[in-house]
């Protein structure tokens, strides 16, 4: 029997600015956006090429606004509605923590949508030069939930090597889940999804990076939440799932759905795509 890790006193505070104090979850974003966008430029001229590098950095205002909006609105309506309801203006309080990743997955595809339209770009085309980049921001944000101390997992075994108690996670030792999410969520599947982007015959069909990227997510998030402590206004729902397994089944569904549609249309090899596929 091994003693448990006890959780690192990291300051939520990364640096500060002047008067203006930076927090880990704000810079993951930054760090995120700045390391994905030039992996999401040499994505988009690969042949077929879909847009242009001008194109990838305008792009970059409408999905920061999505991941905002739609993850901050995703987590209102999903996990605590009765809460913000009750309190709307807790809901622009965005400081003091609640985001959601399948809140922010739909803010996204709107902006992807709504970009594709105004620039006529091939909205699956598009999609699928962005979606294999956005495994960088879970796998950075996944750590700063880590270095916040929030997130934790359920309770583990004394035997678990990696067993940590964390401050506001009581006495027992818990699984540090946000780190299984990172390592999944983030690594793993920017591997995959890399991979994938890398194989013409892959990049030539479009919708099926979309789909593997929905459908890996919704596996790899599943999979973790078996050692994730739901949130405690929640709980287990029917048959011991947990919301974030819920809402994984619409997505892995429309990610197989994309990946079966992409592979029975014909291969797009041309230079330029057209904005009705």
């Amino acid at each position: 029997m091994s003693h448990p890790l006890i959780f690192p006193d990291f300051d939520p505070v990364a640096f500060h600015v002047g008067p203006l104090a930076v927090r880990w979850y704000a810079l993951a974003y930054m760090v995120s956006f700045i390391i994905a966008l030039p992996i999401a430029k040499r994505l988009n001229r690969l042949s077929p090429e879909v847009a242009t590098k001008e194109q990838v950095d305008d792009f970059l205002f409408y999905a920061i606004l999505g991941v905002l909006l739609g993850g901050r609105l995703g987590y209102v309506l999903f996990y605590r509605p009765m809460d913000y309801f009750s309190h709307p203006l807790e809901i622009f309080k965005t400081w003091d923590g609640g985001m959601s990743f399948h809140g922010g997955a739909l803010g996204v595809i709107l902006a992807l949508a709504y970009f594709s339209w105004k620039n006529r770009l091939s909205f699956l085309a598009f999609a699928d030069r962005i979606v294999p980049v956005v495994p960088i921001g879970l796998g950075l944000g996944r750590c700063a939930n880590f270095v916040n101390g929030e997130l934790w997992g359920r309770p583990a075994s004394l035997d678990l090597p990696w067993a940590m108690i964390f401050p506001t996670g009581g006495p027992i030792p818990r699984h540090p889940s946000e780190l299984y999410e990172a390592l999944t969520e983030g690594v793993l599947l920017l591997c995959v999804m890399l991979f994938a982007a890398s194989r013409p015959a892959a990049r030539e069909r479009f919708g099926f990076l979309s789909g593997l990227f929905l459908f890996g997510y919704a596996c790899a998030r599943s999979f973790c939440e078996f050692f994730r402590q739901p949130d405690a206004n929640i709980g287990f729902l029917s048959g011991g799932t947990t919301m974030g397994q819920l809402l994984c089944i619409p997505m892995a569904l429309a990610g197989m759905g994309l990946m079966v549609y992409a592979m029975r249309r014909p291969a797009q090899i041309s230079a330029r795509v057209s904005a009705h596929v």
